[in-house]
């Protein structure tokens, strides 16, 4: 299901939602191809963008030792006229996490980000970057948002001669600002047989 918030200053101001929704990630974006070195940094959980305000979001991130975080973005794809930040440490404290605020973003406009983690003593050594985008909120801009839930349950997985889920297309197709996850993403306790007889069978 998905929903269009036409203004989004009276919804937040009027709904239950407000704090579910500030405390909700905006985007998590996983590592690809990570390959374990001793002598590079890697970052297997990726990176997350969330808490977004006007002209501000947070970017989140993760090393697997003690590095520093670097930030770099750009408001198009190829990261013409990028910027760059050396954010802050990742160290034994926090678990080897790091965030970094964006602030002074222009409003309702795509912004382009490339992270990744550099060695505290040889900033050559570095890890792969991982690159991401989001939607900074504007103020005459609509807020779509999907929600879902509890895939695959009740013994009913994927059927491919279907298509698959194919719900999750449509979905993608709104072009939503992000996704509300209510309930368990997947029920990974219960079978699922490749074959299942209808309920109404003798």
């Amino acid at each position: 299901m998905h929903i269009v918030i036409k203004n989004h200053r009276h919804f937040l101001k009027s709904t239950d939602l407000t704090a579910a929704i500030a405390a909700l990630p905006f985007l998590f974006l996983m590592a690809t191809n990570v390959v374990a070195s001793d002598g590079v940094p890697l970052m297997e959980q990726g990176i997350q963008i969330g808490d977004l305000a006007p002209g501000r979001a947070i970017i989140w991130s993760r090393a697997d030792r003690q590095s520093r975080m670097i930030v770099e973005y750009a408001y198009n794809e190829q990261f013409t006229d990028a910027k760059t930040i050396r954010g802050p440490y990742a160290m034994d404290g926090t678990d080897f996490t790091a965030r970094q605020d964006l602030v002074g973003l222009p409003e309702g406009e795509d912004v382009f980000v490339k992270v990744w983690f550099e060695d505290l003593t040889n900033a050559r050594v570095k890890s792969e970057p991982v690159t991401g985008h989001f939607h900074t909120i504007g103020k005459s801009d609509d807020i779509r948002f999907v929600w879902g839930g509890d895939t695959a349950g009740q013994g009913w997985g994927i059927n491919e001669n279907f298509g698959g889920m194919k719900i999750y297309e449509a979905m993608r197709q709104v072009k939503p600002l992000f996704f509300i996850q209510s309930g368990d993403s997947v029920y990974s306790d219960g079978p699922i047989l490749p074959r299942r007889l209808s309920e109404n069978a003798s």
